[in-house]
């Protein structure tokens, strides 16, 4: 059974953890999720009530439809970034972007929630590379293996040396 096989008494759970971190090691996950997480306010709050008490704050702009298309574009980005990250430069520029339009058209940027969100995901994205494959020793094959150096004993029959690692020579420098 190897490493990455799940075991016979794993939990489905360790199971699908394991495999969900292998997913995420291999793409730009935190900067789709601060993308998605930044185009949510700027789509939502211009068209949403707020209620404190019995008072109802209204913020409802005429730049509404502009706020959601941005909305809905960096949420796409941010699944982009996800599943298609090939394009994480541009998919970071353009997230950045529209950050960068939401704040005069959708009420600051999501009073500046969904702005900051949108421009660390944009950065995240670009700046993202992945990570060096675990460098793996080749197998050797049998004409490649050496046996190890046998003991040697000094002719006035002293302690047991083994040879050097460079074949028994010394060097002079």
């Amino acid at each position: 059974m190897s490493a990455d096989a799940p075991g016979q008494n794993d939990h489905f759970v360790k199971v699908y953890r394991r495999k969900f971190r292998a997913w995420r090691g291999t793409r730009p996950f935190w900067a789709g999720l601060f993308t998605i997480l930044g185009g949510i306010p700027i789509a939502y709050l211009p068209y949403g009530d707020i209620k404190l008490g019995n008072v109802t704050l209204a913020m409802a702009t005429t730049a509404g439809a502009g706020s959601l298309i941005i909305g809905v574009l960096l949420v796409t980005l941010g699944l982009t970034m996800w599943f298609h990250h090939i394009v994480k430069v541009f998919a970071g520029v353009a997230a950045i972007l529209l950050a960068l339009i939401s704040i005069p058209v959708s009420n600051l940027g999501g009073f500046l929630i969904g702005f900051l969100l949108a421009m660390i995901g944009g950065a995240l994205s670009i700046s993202w590379a992945p990570g060096a494959p675990a460098a793996q020793e080749p197998a050797k094959t049998d004409a490649q293996t050496e046996p190890d150096p046998a003991p040697h004993t000094d002719d006035d029959g002293g302690a047991d040396h083994t040879l050097e690692t460079n074949g028994g020579r010394h060097s002079a420098g």
